[in-house]
């Protein structure tokens, strides 16, 4: 008797299983490696890259090109999810990471298709890993019981070496300066959200600048605006969230008026509580006025006649971090505005022109320590690229005062790391010997697209980089300028081994997920047949009656 057929998944869903399935999620994995791995270093590429609605972006920087390429393949989006992981926790690396990744899973698949099982690799690579970071760990440099001025030029190297890939290389010291002084501007906790970013097209990238303070853009403002002071010393501001001019009159509003009188009581009325608003404002002995909500034609006049500024339509970023700055509360009312530490206050505030632009620029503020970064630039993309840019030197200079130990860049850490693998890979027996040995050479991934992407000859390179690890030398790596090797630690090539350990940690994870996975399920889609599509029935003329 024959068995009946079982059928367990919905029609059209799509199901692969076993090695050839896993061989494929690696194949996918490595084809998103292969995208993004010519951007690595000082010689990477750039990525034009067009979204749906035609807006272009260039950038060379791993997180923002997977985020805008849209991968849909299930296993490919590990690589997506982890470099997202490496922007967010330490800002850069994540090219390198997703290299990594790529690389690991490049290497473990000769193994899979020799039938060797996929957690003796894992378990192997794993321990790999733990060897790695407890290499950096004992090899790294620490930073810190350093002088103010030794810290900050260590911290000014970190900052250089993360923007030397970037499309700001050729102003690195002027970036990398700005960097660290907004970092070391801020408080103990180091809180990203006191520095702020305002991009002003128009002029050179030289002419970017750090103001120790708040600043944000002139917000719109009536005629009697230029006739209010536009400088302030040691002045108390109002942070309002209320709208200081005559409201509309709501839509099919009915007011039911027997006399005149009454009209202009209801008219006068208006004008009362708009002026008993303002009064306050004065009373408070508040110098500046900022509300979220818009200040009207009259208000504005009627500060400016008090030699008082104002501005309307603040950004909620911009009042909140005000307000952490300068103290004080945002009111949703005047009628608290004489209670204590109800205004905050500035040594100094002014407006200025920067560019096409007028800026607000609050200074000396004593809650908080904040700062203001103003980008200059010709192109909006090359302005964008600007700021991704120094978000990441930001990062890592945080991250170097919070972890205090660093490591050098151009591929040197990785072939140490190499050379340590090799040498452990020998004291093991069986099966594990190989698959360290594997990640040995895919460590070598980086400085050998370093080389690549700079035109040279990766092999050549490689083999002096292994000669001088052997010898002990474990600061050579790739010499960018003068196609050859040198000692990356004497040339100031330095990043934060929180950036590798983070990186290499990342991509084993994503490596070992991708290996685990023996079986995928693809749902299918569900669809609404042209049959059974629901009948639109036409409409009736109100109160349920039908329309015949």
């Amino acid at each position: 008797m024959q068995n009946a057929q079982i059928v367990l998944l919905k029609e059209g869903t799509e199901n692969s299983q076993g090695k050839q399935q896993l061989i494929s999620n690696i194949n996918a994995c490595e084809a998103v490696s292969d995208a993004i791995r010519t951007t690595l270093g000082p010689r990477g590429m750039d990525k034009l890259i067009v979204d749906q609605r035609g807006k272009s972006t260039i950038s060379n920087d791993g997180a923002t090109i997977l985020k805008l390429l849209q991968i849909v393949h299930p296993a490919a989006r590990s690589l997506v999810d982890i470099a997202k992981s490496q922007d967010a926790e330490v800002g850069d690396g994540t090219t390198s990471v997703t290299v990594f990744a790529g690389e690991f899973l490049k290497q473990s698949k000769e193994f899979i298709e020799e039938g060797i099982h996929p957690h003796l690799i894992m378990k192997a690579y794993r321990k790999a890993t733990k060897l790695a970071i407890d290499r950096i760990n004992e090899i790294a440099i620490h930073v810190s019981n350093k002088s103010p001025e030794e810290l900050r030029a260590i911290l000014e190297k970190c900052a250089s070496t993360t923007l030397s890939s970037k499309l700001v290389s050729g102003h690195k010291q002027h970036f990398s300066k700005i960097a660290v002084d907004a970092v070391l501007s801020l408080d103990e906790g180091l809180p990203l959200n006191m520095i702020g970013i305002k991009k002003v097209a128009g002029g050179g990238m030289d002419d970017s600048k750090l103001i120790p303070g708040v600043a944000f853009k002139k917000t719109f403002s009536y005629a009697g605006f230029e006739m209010q002071p536009k400088k302030y010393v040691n002045a108390k501001i109002a942070l309002l969230n209320i709208e200081l001019e005559l409201k509309a009159e709501r839509t099919n509003a009915e007011v039911r008026l027997e006399t005149v009188k009454d009209y202009q009581d209801v008219v006068d009325a208006e004008w009362s509580i708009l002026y008993e608003k303002l009064a306050a404002c004065e009373a408070s002995g508040a110098k500046i006025v900022l509300s979220r909500l818009p200040i009207g034609d009259v208000a504005t006049q009627w500060f400016a006649d008090r030699d008082m500024f104002c501005a309307g339509r603040v950004t909620e970023e911009d009042l909140k971090r005000t307000q952490k700055a300068c103290g004080g509360l945002i009111h949703s009312v005047t009628s608290n505005l004489d209670a204590p530490n109800a205004l905050g206050e500035c040594a100094s505030f002014e407006e200025v022109q920067i560019g096409n632009e007028r800026y607000n620029i609050f200074t000396g503020c004593p809650n908080a320590k904040t700062c203001t970064v103003i980008l200059r630039g010709g192109a909006e993309q090359f302005i964008e690229e600007t700021e991704r840019s120094l978000h990441d030197a930001i990062m890592i200079v945080r991250r170097t005062l919070k972890n205090d130990s660093v490591v050098a860049g151009g591929g040197a850490i990785e072939m140490e790391l190499s050379k340590h693998l090799r040498n452990h890979a020998r004291s093991v027996q069986g099966k594990e010997q190989l698959f360290i040995c594997a990640m040995a050479k895919a460590l070598e991934a980086i400085p050998r697209q370093l080389c690549e992407n700079a035109g040279f000859d990766a092999t050549n390179i490689l083999n002096k980089l292994r000669q001088k690890h052997a010898e002990g030398g474990i600061w050579f790596g790739v010499d960018i300028n003068n196609e050859d090797i040198a000692d990356n630690m004497a040339a100031f090539v330095w990043e934060p081994a929180l950036v590798k350990i983070n990186a290499l940690a990342a991509a084993s994870e994503a490596c070992c997920l991708i290996l685990s996975v023996d079986e995928s399920i693809k749902n299918a889609k569900s669809s609404t047949p042209e049959d059974n599509r629901p009948v639109k029935r036409p409409g009736g003329r109100g109160r349920g009656r039908p329309m015949f």
